[in-house]
């Protein structure tokens, strides 16, 4: 295998070529791929076959390569952001510049297992839901955004006027919302095995329709993350702050990942220690342990993440006797 690696941004994708040590950097449009290919057709002649294509999804960035590599059949490794961000700690990088990130992620390959090898699928259902999701992320990104100038603006007795415009483009926010969320339900009922999937992870008691939707949306656009990844993914992993003896702090979540995924857990959580037996349970067994109330509950929105992730991979339903060692 030949590993091409490649660091995606929005108009631009470094690339590095292992055969002539070279680094390039071309538009990321069809064409310069397309151009690309011919030059690594060029290098690799009868062995171009044995090309492998390694980058991180960057969600519609790394769009018009996948299709490419789909169209052209094309072997992928698609590495997930924290399997780069592990092993360029492992390589001792400590310089991150596009150019060291196509080297690196070319010699990530290494850490490829056979079945994450492959030419890319591409899922028409998933595309959209990945499009709709985009949007829906922008929409609420707006909202608090107008929510939080109709707070400053009330506090202050303000402008009638622009209290009542703010609360109009809330409420058609709101109405977009919902519709988008309505959407990405139609696209799941027309996709058997994503829609089986929505229905079993709102098997756990709690966890709605939206919040299905989000980490469903997690799973699939991570789909060769392991269960500590895709935790990692969400922001949920612990980072300790400390340096040396002098300095040490409390563990905190990294809040590194996805935020969207970190809110909708946020909220099932609070539910969940209220009306879920196996989750209340955890939860006053940690805090009977001297955990506080806030880790106790980020305990519980990761344990919520891990059984989902769970159901997901494993095509099953939450049975709280057989998900009791995950909590």
């Amino acid at each position: 295998m030949y590993s091409i690696g490649l660091d995606i941004s929005k108009s631009t994708i470094n690339v590095y070529i292992p055969l002539k040590d070279l680094d390039l950097v071309i538009n990321n449009d069809l064409k310069s791929i397309k151009s690309l290919y011919s030059k690594l057709k060029k290098y690799y002649k009868k062995e171009i076959d044995k090309l492998v294509f390694v980058y991180e999804p960057t969600g519609s960035y790394s769009s018009i390569l996948e299709k490419f590599a789909a169209n052209t059949m094309i072997n992928c490794f698609i590495v997930n952001p924290k399997q780069s961000y592990n092993f360029a700690k492992a390589l001792g990088n400590r310089n991150k510049t596009d150019i060291v990130d196509a080297r690196m992620l070319s010699q990530a390959i290494i850490i490829a297992k056979p079945n994450d090898i492959r030419v890319p699928v591409i899922n028409q259902h998933i595309e959209e839901i990945k499009e709709l999701i985009s949007f829906y992320k922008l929409l609420t990104k707006q909202k608090v955004q107008y929510k939080n100038h109709l707070e400053s603006i009330d506090v202050k007795d303000g402008s009638n006027h622009v209290l009542k415009r703010l609360k109009r483009k809330i409420k058609m926010i709101e109405d977009d919302e919902q519709d988008t969320l309505a959407t990405i339900k139609k696209v799941l009922m027309e996709d058997d095995k994503l829609y089986e999937s929505f229905i079993n992870i709102q098997t756990i008691k709690g966890v709605g329709e939206v919040t299905a939707i989000i980490l469903l949306y997690h799973f699939i656009k991570y789909p060769n993350a392991n269960q500590r990844q895709i935790v990692s993914l969400a922001g949920l992993d612990p980072r300790e702050i400390s340096s040396g003896s002098s300095v040490r702090g409390k563990s905190r979540i990294s809040k590194s990942g996805s935020h969207l995924c970190r809110s909708v857990l946020f909220i099932v959580s609070l539910g969940s220690i209220q009306h879920n037996e196996e989750f209340k349970a955890f939860y006053e067994r940690l805090k009977s342990k001297g955990k506080q109330s806030t880790v106790a509950q980020v305990a519980v929105m990761r344990k919520i993440l891990i059984i989902a992730h769970s159901l997901y991979k494993n095509n099953d339903v939450y049975e709280p006797k057989k998900y009791l060692d995950y909590l």
